[in-house]
């Protein structure tokens, strides 16, 4: 299997980027990986690799990148030999099962619908994130591809949703919410109103109506459906509210000497903790909607998370997930005209 990594994309670049695909050639001996950018950069960073793993790392030149700060759509039209462009055409045309970038989210989502194009039946793609909750893992979707979302667009997260979590987790009849400002009926916008109405009539998946934010962290919900606002705006105090505990539980045993002497019995346990909420291990997030294996990875990835979200799109490309999607969806839908 062939992965395309965006070898520039992201804060670190090559750097990082070339060691998660190394350690993820070490990892995975099925995969070889096309780092797609500045060769010469590329080179410094891989050539130095045991000859076993360098024979599987394939320097594809991309004389250009896109930045953080650029015009998604403008620049992923106006920039065709950039790393990102270039790793999504090897997914159009069938040089690579997918494609990995840690770049500008905007341009991955408009790389993903102009690029590699969406699923027939879809309207807009929607990034779906698990997060690691009490309970169980559960699926967050939109997390920012599509920031103003209409019914249409949340009623399709959340069958592609659901179609996730039983086609790559393997939860038999995931539990779909939508998320709210409240459990009651009566709570919500017009936009979240309407899709709600949707999703009770849709009969093929298991909508169990409203869920509030302060829920989504005890897993009452499989998949949660939100616009990529307020999705985006989740994930991330999800994420802090993760750093922030621990970071008050390291103050508090600071403070005290009989903590500190305790600590090494709780040590064991509080790696666990951390590692259970570190992104790094989750590493990626498909844009679901669009026709190929294209995985979003954190801005800040370094190697280890760049080496999760390979493995993402490894098992996302093994377990078929686009065709599954593909040869579900129709049937899924409400029966309403592609816009």
């Amino acid at each position: 299997m062939i992965l395309a990594l965006d070898a520039m994309g992201g804060d670190y670049g090559p750097a990082e980027n070339c060691l998660g695909a190394v350690e993820a050639c070490r990892k995975f001996p099925d995969l070889d990986i096309a780092l797609v950018g500045d060769s010469d950069r590329i080179k410094m960073a891989v050539d130095s690799v045991e000859s076993s793993i360098r024979g599987r790392l394939h320097i594809v030149s991309a004389e250009e990148s896109i930045s953080m700060d650029e015009s998604p759509a403008r620049a992923i039209r106006s920039k065709r030999r950039s790393s990102l462009r270039l790793a999504m055409e090897m997914v159009r045309s069938g040089e690579a099962g997918g494609c990995i970038s840690a770049g500008n989210t905007g341009a991955i989502v408009a790389g993903g619908v102009l690029v590699v194009g969406r699923i027939s039946g879809i309207d807009r793609p929607g990034l779906g994130v698990v997060l690691p909750t009490l309970e169980k893992p559960t699926l967050l979707i939109d997390v920012g591809a599509t920031i103003r979302c209409k019914p249409l667009n949340l009623s399709q997260f959340a069958v592609m949703g659901s179609l996730f979590m039983k086609h790559m987790v393997g939860v038999n009849r995931p539990d779909v919410r939508l998320l709210s400002n409240g459990s009651e009926e009566i709570k919500g916008d017009e936009v979240i109103s309407e899709a709600r109405t949707m999703l009770v009539e849709n009969s093929h998946i298991d909508f169990g109506g409203y869920i509030e934010g302060n829920g989504v962290p005890f897993g009452h919900a499989d998949v949660v459906v939100c616009d990529g606002f307020s999705g985006n705006v989740m994930l991330k105090s999800f994420e802090g509210l993760g750093e922030l505990a621990l970071k008050i539980l390291k103050n508090e045993v600071d403070k005290r000497i009989l903590a500190k002497m305790g600590l090494v019995f709780f040590l064991p346990m509080l790696k666990d903790l951390q590692h259970r909420f570190d992104y790094q291990k989750f590493g990626g997030t498909p844009l679901l909607g669009v026709n190929g294996a294209v995985i979003k990875a954190h801005g800040r990835s370094k190697a280890p998370a760049i080496t999760s979200a390979l493995g993402v799109a490894r098992d996302f490309v093994l377990k078929n997930g686009v065709s599954k999607i593909k040869e579900e969806i129709t049937d899924l839908l409400p029966g309403e005209e592609d816009v």
